[in-house]
């Protein structure tokens, strides 16, 4: 009875032994499968971004202290959460001296657009400005306007005609450039994604205003000669709180060096806000 007893206690021992075990492999499994999925995600998150194909650039000059902007920012929010649409904001510097400090402007934003003025062969500048695919400018308040313009310069053979990916693997920004005709410059923009200012002063004094996709800077990284390129960056800059993501534009310049058509482009953004991510997904 003795041995009978001491033999079921083993038994006991080595069954509960062996549940603590499938226990065990039970919780590896599930941590597998969670981390397969979330990878596998990720992967198609970037793959999704990689193969987007995007009809057009839509480049918004505005500031928060120009009284005619905020219509034209409204306007500008539907284009920015369009997928196939590359839609960024640059506040420029110049109506800073109305009483308010435009809080997203820079010098570099307005030197871009002045830049475009030289290339258009226009005399001064003004805002709100659109500029479509680098290659005409028309003001920038109406949206469904802008949307039709843009139809008619892909259909017209003025869209983007050069494929230009883009994605975030690892600690890199991988940036792929098809063939093409021509020569032109791979310019970086970084933009913020979304922005909530309260202005206190100015023209616009009172209102809240919403901004999206506000460029923060602007980067040459290469020189595109019509074969194809791939150009790999630190994407650590797009993991800093003033940076959400980055669009790559394939830009041709004019003869003198101004900012001219857009062959390619495409926008890959880092991480966003719950209620801003269903608005980029392709």
């Amino acid at each position: 009875m003795k041995a009978s007893l001491e033999t079921s206690g083993l038994v006991l021992v080595q069954n509960g032994s062996l549940l603590m075990v499938l226990k065990r492999l039970a919780q590896i499994s599930v941590s597998l499968l969670l981390w397969a999925i979330l990878y596998g995600a990720s992967l198609s998150a970037a793959q999704a971004q990689d193969d987007r194909v995007f009809k057009g650039v839509v480049e918004l000059f505005t500031s928060q202290g120009c009284v005619s902007c905020p219509p034209a920012d409204r306007a500008f929010e539907a284009l920015a959460n369009q997928p196939d649409i590359v839609a960024l904001a640059y506040h420029v510097d110049y109506w800073n001296y109305r009483g308010w400090v435009d809080t997203l402007g820079s010098p570099d934003n307005t030197a871009r657009q002045y830049a475009y003025a030289k290339s258009f062969a226009r005399s001064g500048v003004y805002t709100p400005q659109a500029v479509l695919n680098g290659q005409m400018q028309m003001k920038g308040t109406d949206s469904q306007a802008l949307f039709g313009q843009m139809d008619r310069l892909r259909t017209s053979g003025k869209g983007l005609t050069v494929k230009v990916n883009a994605a975030i693997h690892g600690d890199a920004l991988s940036i792929n450039i098809g063939k093409g005709q021509g020569q032109a410059d791979v310019v970086v923009a970084y933009f913020k994604r979304r922005k909530d200012v309260d202005v206190l002063k100015g023209q616009n004094k009172g209102q809240r205003i919403t901004y999206f996709n506000s460029v923060t800077d602007l980067q040459s990284v290469g020189l595109w000669r019509g074969d194809d390129m791939n150009i790999s960056l630190p994407a650590k800059v797009l993991r800093t709180d003033g940076c959400d993501g980055v669009a790559v534009l394939l830009q041709s310049s004019t003869p003198t060096g101004e900012p001219s058509q857009i062959l390619g482009a495409t926008m890959v953004m880092s991480s966003l806000p719950d209620e801003d991510a269903s608005s980029l997904k392709p």
